[in-house]
């Protein structure tokens, strides 16, 4: 069975081009399946039936896991068996029928506007004030999180090349090597710009790859680590007095801003690199008083 997930990880990597991240968190669920497969004496990906694949879920919502958690779960188990089967190492798919527990639908937290423009004056006030090439540096991530709403992989991965001054776009690759062309404010490029004008006092004299080309660098001259930008994210949200949702929270707030201000959701839906129009809708969301404002402005019984 390990070496069956050996083979489903290098498709992953390299013929559907996922990201480390999400093919950790697949090898993740699918080694939890083969250790409770292994409990109950199945040794082989081929032995595996419904009833057994359903008894994992079961046991995962015994254990006090989350909906959202075991349908992603059963979502894996679909995708990893709908391989096995297209590749003939089962001859029948037992996933086919697996269904996953629904989720109700939330509206999720967001930062609110006056929350966002006192985060990024404080950040801009802190990189004035010490006039440090971090300080400049964090306050141009911060603003080109919320004014792009790109995710922090898609910043950290931002070549120098990727950046059109003069359009004042940014390219970005986004999941499956999607990509697009994103629009910066004149708030976030004039904070690139101060960034960019002092970057090579941190950036390393690199000419072996990628990494003299990163946009982003952090204070040993390599390309940033997602982990230190969402530190700072935390600790920008934190200083305003803002919900601690993290970078993504800056995703969900712009696409969340931009539909208040008039923005149609299939233009957010270009911008954050949706897929699918679905889910954008479960990204944001819209006021109630905009609601109310549409439909009487609309509605001919209004």
């Amino acid at each position: 069975m390990a070496r069956v997930l050996g083979a489903y990880e290098r498709h992953l990597s390299a013929e559907r081009n996922l990201s480390a991240h999400s093919v950790r968190a697949y090898l993740s669920d699918l080694t939890q399946l083969g250790v409770h497969l292994g409990r109950r004496s199945v040794t082989d990906w081929a032995e595996v039936d419904l009833r057994a694949l359903r008894s994992w879920l079961a046991n995962q919502q015994t254990r006090g896991q989350q909906r959202s958690s075991v349908q992603r779960r059963a979502a894996a188990v679909r995708v990893f068996y709908r391989w096995l089967h297209q590749t003939g190492q089962v001859s029948i798919n037992p996933a086919q029928t697996l269904r996953s527990p629904r989720t109700p639908k939330r509206l999720p937290a967001t930062v609110e506007q006056g929350e966002a423009d006192r985060m990024l004056t404080g950040a801009g006030e802190n990189a004035a004030a010490d006039d440090s090439p971090v300080g400049r540096r964090d306050a141009a991530m911060l603003e080109m999180l919320y004014a792009t709403g790109i995710r922090v992989s898609e910043l950290c991965g931002l070549d120098l090349g990727d950046v059109d001054p003069g359009r004042g776009t940014i390219r970005v690759l986004g999941k499956g090597n999607k990509e697009r062309t994103v629009p910066m404010g004149a708030p976030a490029r004039r904070a690139l710009d101060a960034w960019l004008a002092v970057r090579a006092e941190l950036a390393s004299v690199d000419t072996s790859g990628r990494v003299a080309d990163a946009v982003f660098v952090g204070e040993r001259g390599a390309r940033i680590d997602p982990r230190v930008v969402r530190r700072i994210v935390h600790r920008a949200l934190n200083a305003a007095g803002a919900p601690d949702l993290g970078p993504h929270g800056l995703r969900h707030a712009m696409a969340t801003h931009l539909l208040e201000g008039g923005a149609d959701l299939r233009s957010v839906q270009e911008l954050l690199g949706h897929s699918s129009l679905a889910t954008t809708q479960l990204y944001t969301h819209v006021t109630q008083d905009r609601l109310r404002a549409a439909f009487k402005q609309a509605h001919p019984r209004a």
